[in-house]
């Protein structure tokens, strides 16, 4: 039997992966035919068929799955280990792909990435705004960002910010008519700005605490967004109450553009943490990032 090429198998391990061969397509950098044309040879020449297609999806087949199980994380160590040698060059290079919130993107990730971009040229850094839980090693990510209380056992977590802490907030408008919640029970009666995690589909709880105990509650609204920041937009509008995160909200507070209901509920929580696989060899320009991200408390 004729020996598949090394790159037809990492098209293979990439289309698997990505579950689409558009987004596989545009990850290697190549045309979604010319991605077609090599999973096809692949299978002509190992005789079995590894992905089954659909209009609306692809998946690995059962042949297809064993290779992906028990060969992908081989080829995984090999590109980790070629990924380590540019510790040998002059400066830090390569592409550091990194999934995070909108939050944490643009207040904490964002400020570090323009002070050290522009210092070293060499390295590229791919940011994916994404709401869920994304399973960075199945997605071929270097890192992840989330709060402290998101992460699995098995990564390595890195602290890059302080505590944090939620507030529900609206205008003083809106509560002319509308009496301040006293407890998060009260929100049933409130027109509240929901918000929609764009991967899951699902609409966020909001999450609220006292006295040691949890309480989550489902809001009703007119509004949903899937973006924090026109939730902030239509607070500020008087359409109703909005749950953000605390520093995006404190500016209006200050101002009295926006009231705030329920502190009490919103006790901090552990803050941003970079995390990663506790078995994967950082890079050089990878472990400047980690460096750069770390919280130092004042």
């Amino acid at each position: 039997m004729p020996q598949p090429n090394l790159n037809d198998l990492l098209a293979f391990f990439a289309v698997a992966r990505a579950r689409s061969f558009t987004r596989a397509a545009a990850q290697l950098g190549v045309s979604q035919s010319a991605l077609s044309h090599t999973i096809r040879g692949l299978e002509a020449r190992l005789g079995l068929r590894l992905l089954t297609r659909t209009t609306r999806s692809v998946a690995p087949t059962e042949a297809g799955e064993r290779l992906l199980r028990n060969a992908g994380p081989k080829f995984d160590d090999i590109e980790a280990e070629l990924a380590a040698l540019n510790e040998l060059r002059e400066k830090p290079a390569g592409t550091i792909r990194i999934t995070t919130g909108e939050h944490a993107a643009a207040t904490i990730l964002w400020p570090a990435l323009a002070k050290l971009l522009p210092d070293y040229p060499d390295i590229k850094v791919e940011v994916t705004v994404d709401y869920g839980l994304t399973d960075i090693v199945a997605e071929r990510f270097d890192a992840g960002i989330r709060t402290g209380e998101q992460l699995a056992q098995d990564m390595v977590a890195v602290r890059i910010g302080p505590d944090m802490a939620m507030a529900a907030v609206a205008s003083p408008g809106y509560f002319v008519t509308h009496p301040p919640p006293q407890a998060p029970r009260d929100l049933a009666q409130h027109n509240c700005i929901n918000l929609r995690f764009p991967t899951r589909g699902g609409l966020y709880a909001w999450e609220f605490e006292r006295a040691g105990r949890p309480v989550n509650v489902r809001v009703e609204g007119q509004l949903i967004v899937n973006e924090s920041s026109l939730a902030l937009h239509a607070a500020r509008d008087g359409l109703g109450i909005a749950f953000l995160p605390e520093d995006c909200v404190l500016p209006d507070i200050n101002a009295g553009h926006l009231t705030r209901v329920l502190q009490d509920w919103c006790p901090p929580f552990p803050g941003y943490h970079l995390y990663y696989p506790s078995n994967r060899q950082p890079s050089a320009a990878f472990r400047l990032i980690v460096d750069l991200l770390r919280y130092a408390p004042m």
